[in-house]
């Protein structure tokens, strides 16, 4: 399949013992191909493509396919893959380590971190679902910005906010402070029900564009449709200019960084801005998969969990909710009928001790339909 966009991973300590080259592989592989092997595992990691025979074993070829590439370029490696995890670079479970303590993944570099060694006190794991460690914020540094209003606290508490760390603060423009006393009230109702009723009746006399307001729509368009309806959608633009970027609005005003682990909670990722700008950051960086909500582990488990549900499915039941209430009757005799006969036909060979053969099968099932066809002949049908 390639590189699978999430999956369960595991390294082997045999094959590919400390001071060799690291490898993944898969759960299959695992199975097939290291059965009897010391095998870490990872858990999961994203865009991973099977190692398993390719050149990094020297003495193993894949059961399951052998014609493997060489290397995997697209696949990334940590020091998880020799068993290694944290800042800490200790084994899990650590027979060294005496405290007790959870291990959380970093959505971001994927590595495992003891809670104790993130540089704050996790909240309580159902109060967040994701976590990004103190690298990775110092690499996706535009993640501080939206820290203030999306990220869910830990559980200490700063003293104040120069305290803790940093307070970035961007000079913000006349217009952008009008906007921040707008949106706090402070200036008088009938202000700025003028000032409402100048930029939607007035034509614009800047450069001879269209008049963008601060909810994205020209001024043409505001003359045709009500306010109210502008005002509940404050994310699209019909064509006049570009969305405004999300990430400048929020650095536009003072925020903290700090030189921790940050904590987010199940919808963050569809908070984030992906204006051209934004999405150019993205794949700079190499985190384009933040604005992928389907990435995520959850996303993963819960996929895992409904294709559970579909394979335990009783196709009998399936099939008979397609059928009319006579046919469903027939089909459950009929179904019972096949269960108890096949019962007392294979129990004699558990009761005998013997292996139940092919020849075995086919001959249950030609007798089978041979009694069933009798059962048809003697039937008799009458008209009322």
């Amino acid at each position: 399949q390639g590189a699978v966009k999430r999956q369960a991973l595991y390294a082997c300590s045999t094959c590919t013992p400390p001071g060799a080259e690291p490898a993944g592989i898969c759960p299959a592989c695992s199975y097939e191909c290291h059965g009897t092997h010391r095998l870490f595992e990872l858990y999961t990691k994203r865009n991973f493509r099977c190692d398993c025979g390719n050149s990094k074993f020297k003495n193993l070829q894949c059961k399951l396919f052998p014609e493997k590439s060489k290397v995997n370029s697209g696949n990334k490696y940590n020091d998880n893959f020799y068993g290694l995890y944290c800042t800490c670079k200790r084994p899990y479970p650590d027979p060294e380590d005496e405290i007790p303590d959870e291990m959380i993944q970093c959505i971001v570099c994927e590595d495992w971190f003891h809670g104790r060694h993130l540089g704050a006190v996790p909240p309580e794991s159902g109060d967040f679902h994701e976590m990004v460690c103190q690298a990775c914020m110092n690499h996706c540094h535009f993640l501080w910005a939206y820290a203030s209003q999306l990220a869910v606290p830990p559980l200490t508490k700063a003293n104040s906010l120069e305290d803790e760390g940093i307070v970035l603060k961007v000079e913000e423009s006349e217009e952008q402070k009008k906007e921040i006393k707008k949106e706090s009230g402070v200036e008088h109702q009938d202000t700025k029900e003028e000032k409402q009723s100048e930029q939607f009746n007035e034509p614009s006399t800047s450069s001879g564009s269209e008049f963008l307001n601060t909810y994205g729509y020209c001024s043409k368009f505001l003359q045709k449709f009500p306010v109210e309806i502008a005002e509940t959608t404050s994310e699209f633009s019909y064509g006049c200019e570009e969305p405004v970027c999300k990430l400048k609005e929020l650095q536009s005003k003072p925020f903290v960084k700090k030189d921790t682990a940050t904590f987010w909670p199940s919808n963050w990722r569809s908070k984030l801005c992906t204006c051209k700008d934004c999405l150019k950051m993205y794949s700079d960086l190499e985190v384009q998969f933040l604005t992928d909500e389907c990435d995520t582990v959850l996303a993963y488990e819960n996929k895992g969990t409904s294709d559970q549900e579909t394979e335990r499915r009783d196709p009998l039941m399936d099939t008979l909710n397609s059928m009319n209430r006579v046919q469903q009757v027939e089909l459950i005799c009929e179904y019972n009928d096949l269960k108890t006969e096949l019962t007392d036909y294979l129990r004699r060979f558990a009761d005998e001790g013997t292996v139940v053969k092919r020849e075995d099968i086919q001959h249950f099932f030609e007798e089978f339909q041979s009694r069933k066809r009798r059962r048809t002949n003697r039937m008799q049908y009458y008209c009322s």
